[in-house]
C-alpha cells in the first residue's frame, strides 16, 4: 500500500518571520500523523527551510530547477545545488511554468531526469486546461505530458517519481474536480505506468493538485489512486496544511 504524501507549494509567496510560524506551526501540529509531508519554498527560503525543519518529520523541495547541470545560465538553480541544501522534492511542468514561461513537455522531461540524476525526488505535473477538456482531450493531453517524461526513465528511474495531476481549471478558482472525475485521470496515469513496467508504476504516488481544501481532502484521498495532494493556498495557514496530512493519514 503507497504511503499517503501531501506537499505544500507555497508558489511566490513567504517572508522569513511568515515562514518560520508556519513551519513551526506544522510541526508543532503533526502530532505523529502517518502521511509523509513537505514543503515546497520559493527558492530564496530554502536554506531557511533547511535549517527550521533539520531533525523533523517535515521534507522540503524546490518550486523548480534548471536543466542544466551549470554553466552560464543566469538566474537559473542546478539539481547540484538544490541537493547540496539536502532538497527532497522539486516540482517540474507546473501548469504556471508551462503557461508562464512556454515550458515543453520536452523540457520538463529534461528537467525531471536532472532531478532523479541528483538524488531528488521530481513531482511531475500534468494537466489540462478548461479548453481542452471541454473539447474532450483530457486524456490526451495528460498522457502526451507524462509520456514525454516517462521517455527518458528505465523502470528504476519511474519508481523515483511523484506525479502530480493539476487540472489547471481547478487552480485558484474555487472550481474542483469531482473524487470520481479525479479518479479517472489518476487511474489512467496509473494504467500509462503499468504499461512500461507495472512493479515500478504501483510505488508512483499520484498526487491530485486542483484546490484540495481540508473539506474535500479525505472524500478526494478515498480514491483508489490518489495517494494525496499538492497543496496550494491551503498550504499557507498552518491549521488547513495539517487538517490534510491529517485526513491523509486516515485514509
Amino acid at each position: 500500500m503507497r504511503r499517503k504524501l501531501v506537499v505544500g507549494n507555497w508558489k511566490m509567496n513567504g517572508s522569513r518571520a511568515t515562514n518560520a510560524s508556519l513551519l513551526q506551526g506544522i510541526v508543532d501540529g503533526l502530532n505523529g500523523a502517518s502521511a509523509a509531508c513537505a514543503v515546497c519554498a520559493p527558492a530564496p527560503y530554502l536554506a531557511q527551510c533547511a535549517d527550521t525543519l533539520k531533525g523533523s518529520p517535515v521534507s522540503w523541495g524546490a518550486q523548480d530547477v534548471s536543466a542544466h547541470a551549470g554553466g552560464a545560465y543566469t538566474g537559473e538553480v542546478a539539481a547540484s545545488m538544490l541537493a547540496d541544501f539536502g532538497c527532497t522534492y522539486v516540482i517540474v511542468g507546473h501548469s504556471e511554468r508551462r503557461a508562464y514561461h512556454a515550458e515543453s513537455s520536452e523540457l520538463v522531461a529534461q528537467k525531471a531526469v536532472a532531478a532523479i540524476d541528483a538524488g531528488m525526488t521530481p513531482i511531475v505535473c500534468v494537466g489540462e486546461t478548461l479548453a481542452e477538456r471541454e473539447a474532450g482531450q483530457t486524456a490526451v493531453v495528460v498522457r502526451n505530458q507524462l509520456g514525454r517524461v516517462l521517455e527518458r526513465l528505465d523502470a528504476d528511474g519511474m519508481a523515483k517519481i511523484v506525479v502530480a495531476y493539476e487540472p489547471v481549471w481547478a487552480i485558484g478558482t474555487g472550481k474542483t474536480a469531482t473524487p470520481e472525475m479525479a479518479q479517472e485521470v489518476h487511474a489512467q496515469l496509473r494504467k500509462q505506468m503499468l504499461e512500461k513496467n507495472a512493479v515500478a508504476a504501483d510505488k508512483v504516488q499520484i498526487l491530485y493538485g486542483g484546490s484540495m481544501k481540508p473539506d474535500n481532502a479525505k472524500e478526494l484521498m478515498a480514491q483508489p489512486d490518489i495517494d494525496g495532494g499538492l497543496i496550494g493556498g491551503a498550504a499557507l495557514k498552518a491549521a488547513d496544511f495539517l487538517a490534510i496530512i491529517h485526513a491523509a493519514a486516515n485514509t
